[in-house]
């Protein structure tokens, strides 16, 4: 049985819109090889595809930090 699994970020958005939501990302970008300045205006996948990532590896790691980072929020605000 297959199980889809649902990332806060979705392949089609483009590396910029992940940025301006979360500039924490940039790390994995960067970790991944994506051009996340001159490249932003792709989608992931594209990126990925042009950058030679792999797209599914990607997507896990940027939800990781997305994760992470609204958890040490939510910290912050206790």
């Amino acid at each position: 049985m297959t199980h889809s699994r649902h990332f806060q970020v979705d392949r089609t958005e483009t590396v910029n819109e992940i940025l301006v939501h979360h500039p924490a990302c940039v790390a994995t970008f960067n970790a991944f090889g994506i051009d996340a300045c001159c490249g932003g205006h792709a989608s992931v996948e594209d990126a990925a595809r042009r950058d030679g990532a792999d797209v599914d590896a990607l997507l896990v790691a940027l939800d990781a930090m997305i994760t992470r980072v609204t958890v040490i929020r939510m910290g912050d605000t206790q």
